[in-house]
Parts: C-alpha cells; structure tokens; sequence
C-alpha cells in the first residue's frame, strides 16, 4: 500500500498467512523498499514470482543457491529476522518499535498506524541501512545435536 505522504509503501500481510493470525504491518527500510521496487512490474500482482508465477514459499531451491552462492549454506530464513533485531536493538531502536517491526504481539493493543507513528517505524527501520562497521553479524539459531 502507497503512503505517498511519507514517499514509501508499506504492506499489510493477512492473517490466514501469519502464524498469531494477526494482520501484519511490514514497513521496509530504504534498502529492502529499493529490492521490492525494482522487481515491481514484472508480474500483474506480485513483487516476487518465477518463470510467471507467484513465489508462494521461501525455502525453495532459489533460496538454497542463494544462500550458497553467499557463502551461507546454514542461513534460516528465520535468522535474518532475529538478525534484523539485533541490528535495531544495537542501533538504540526502542522496545517497542523494535516490537512492532519484528511483528510480535504485545500486551497493547495498536489498532491504526498514525503517519506520526508510521515515519517512526520508518525511520527505525532505516537506521540498520546507516551503521557501519562493528554492528552485530548474522546469527544463526539451532539446538545442538548431543550425540
């Protein structure tokens, strides 16, 4: 969805697709926001898809080659989720926005994003875009097998 007063998008993810099956606000930093505009177009109503069809799921074989090719063969989809968190909380991002951008649920009840709020989460978001060196590395979480 459009927010031209703020020049971004953010999106809306239903319910039926989020495992607390909230509606999930995504709000996308500067970089990630670049990614999604120039893949914008190529399919009539999604921002990802191959050879003509919508990508329905992350693990796929795309995201293995990636994840390869990175030099990353053991990267969860999961762990660039806590990896995004680390990166705020190191960035001095508050709780609760760190809260609201990760989409994890909380004992308030935040029912409508004000443009107020929403530049906030904006803004929060794009601080990980403007760190340099000496930010946290990706982490990888897994239970370790005892033999």
């Amino acid at each position: 969805m459009a927010v031209p007063a703020l020049d971004t998008s953010v999106f809306i993810v239903p319910g039926q697709y989020v495992k607390n099956g909230d509606d999930r606000l995504i709000v996308l930093n500067r970089i990630a926001l670049s990614v999604v505009n120039e893949r914008r177009g190529k399919h009539p109503t999604h921002v990802f898809s191959f050879q003509g069809k919508p990508t329905s799921r992350m693990l796929n074989g795309a995201w293995l080659r990636a994840r390869k090719r990175a030099g990353l063969p053991g990267v969860r989809v999961h762990d660039l989720k806590h990896t995004f968190g680390r990166r705020l909380r190191a960035a001095g991002v508050s709780f609760e926005d760190r809260q609201d951008l990760l989409g994890h649920r909380s004992g308030r009840i935040t029912t409508h994003y004000s443009a107020a709020e929403l530049s906030r989460l904006i803004e929060a978001a794009n601080t990980v875009c403007d760190r340099g060196e000496g930010r946290p590395e990706l982490v990888m979480l897994r239970r370790l097998s005892v033999s």
